[in-house]
């Protein structure tokens, strides 16, 4: 029997307002992920399932292989970092999703992607 690695997802969010055109329902935002493996077993990230929703419910559902053209393989007690970047219609939205991963042992699981807040700044108290 193999154990599941413990995957711990963190993000960070930034609003791109020199990217972003309010006037044209545009708001840019990057998004910083750190994908931590607090498990005993090594594991590779084999694609990403995105929802992002914004503020009227409209959600997009993006799909993919890895993150940013990468399959990382994460090492227990090793970490990867990317950053990328979403464009909603409203001021406020909010993502999450998945990642399928495998482990070295060949077993697939899913990790959970928190769902985060996009919004721009001084708009959320």
């Amino acid at each position: 029997m193999h154990i599941q690695p413990t995957i711990q997802i963190e993000s960070q969010i930034q609003y791109l307002e020199s990217e972003s055109d309010p006037s044209a329902s545009r708001y840019v935002f990057a998004y910083t992920i750190t994908i931590r493996n607090r498990g005993t077993e090594a594991a590779r990230l084999l694609s990403r399932h995105w929802v992002i929703t914004d503020a009227d419910g409209k959600a997009q559902e993006v799909r993919g292989a890895g993150v940013i053209g990468e399959t990382p393989r994460i090492a227990p007690g090793g970490a990867f970092r990317y950053t990328s970047a979403t464009q909603i219609a409203t001021p406020v939205g909010s993502m999450g999703g998945e990642y399928l991963m495998r482990t070295d042992g060949g077993d697939l699981f899913e990790a959970p992607i928190p769902p985060f807040t996009l919004a721009i700044p001084r708009i959320l108290h």
